[in-house]
């Protein structure tokens, strides 16, 4: 595999699940829209905002330790659309964390399960 096709392999998850936190977070301003009080509406968001947080963590452990991290996305795939019972969200948010896992897991392949410093 050449520099390129690694850097690629390397950064695509990253990328991706950055892309899909910001995806995630824009569910989360539906809060606004309700009138509630500045102390409702700040619990609220906080609430909408876990499931991007806990994309942000699976993210942060898998930076260090890929294969770990494919475990925890392919995790919370199939947490999601166990959790959900509904087909169509199901394939909308369980879908790129399966995806964000299995390249984690190709990159660890790619480079052996435990890289040597």
């Amino acid at each position: 595999m050449n520099v390129k096709s690694k850097q690629v392999l390397f950064w695509a998850p990253r990328g991706l699940t950055i892309l899909f936190a910001a995806f995630l977070s824009l569910f989360a301003l539906d809060v606004f829209s309700e009138t509630q009080g500045f102390g409702e509406t700040i619990f609220a968001l906080l609430m909408h905002l876990i499931p991007t947080g806990l994309v942000m963590l699976a993210l942060s452990i898998a930076w260090r330790w890929e294969w770990v991290g494919a475990i925890l996305f392919g995790a919370l795939a199939v947490f999601y659309a166990l959790w959900s019972g509904r087909f169509d969200w199901s394939l909308v948010i369980s879908g790129p964390l399966l995806l964000i896992a299995i390249l984690f897991l190709v990159n660890t392949a790619s480079r052996g399960l435990v890289e040597h410093k």
